[in-house]
């Protein structure tokens, strides 16, 4: 059975990091040109960026205050790769001269009995869906290009359609906290991928409340 997560893994090691993102999307018909770019910038040139294809369940817990939200992940491909829990705190916006999103995470692998142990937790089921995709680094910077399918019927990974003809695409650095010069590194990239894609920090209490 799974322990409960600050007993699974060093207390170092599920400290609070800071996340800075800036993210953006792109027609299904620019897909290739885009990734024919990143393939140049990024680090992985010769191998060429990694794919995935996971499953991905959102589950909350709601009480007076903000509902504690947590992501359980696990890769369709590769079924014998440890799952993954992020939990991902509320986007710090208050300071208008960061060119990035800001917001705490912590990421930690687990065993594959995640999500029984969130329901034993109190946790509910949110919403699902299946996320294809490439993975690209450059340095410390990740930046994923992702299509996104809603799932047709609850836990069946294998009647689904996409969400849209777009790719959601995500810059972002996960580092300690106070590490601001990481702002302009992101800022520099994202500049050269335009005019093809436009990367920046989105309010998502906004698109909520459309």
């Amino acid at each position: 059975m799974m322990e409960s997560i600050a007993s699974s893994v060093k207390l170092s090691e599920i400290v609070p990091h800071q996340e800075y993102l800036l993210q953006g999307s792109i027609l299904e018909s620019s897909r290739d040109a885009l990734l024919h770019r990143l393939r140049g910038l990024c680090d992985n040139l010769e191998t060429g960026p990694e794919t995935f294809h996971d499953h991905e369940m959102v589950y909350n817990m709601r009480g007076s205050g903000q509902p504690i939200i947590f992501r359980a992940r696990h890769s369709l491909d590769q079924p014998d790769v440890p799952w993954h829990l992020r939990y991902v705190g509320q986007t710090d916006l208050g300071d208008k001269s960061r060119t990035t999103l800001l917001r705490s995470c912590i990421d930690v692998g687990t065993s594959d009995n995640l999500v029984q142990f969130l329901n034993e937790m109190g946790f509910k089921l949110d919403h699902e869906f299946v996320v294809k995709g490439y993975l690209f680094r450059k340095g410390r910077m990740k930046i994923t290009v992702s299509k996104i399918f809603r799932m047709l019927q609850p836990n069946n990974i294998d009647n689904i359609e996409p969400l849209s003809q777009s790719y959601l695409v995500e810059l972002s650095v996960v580092t300690i906290s106070g590490q601001e010069q990481v702002q302009e590194d992101m800022k520099a990239f994202s500049e050269q991928l335009k005019p093809l894609l436009q990367l920046d920090k989105i309010d998502h209490r906004r698109l909520q409340a459309m």
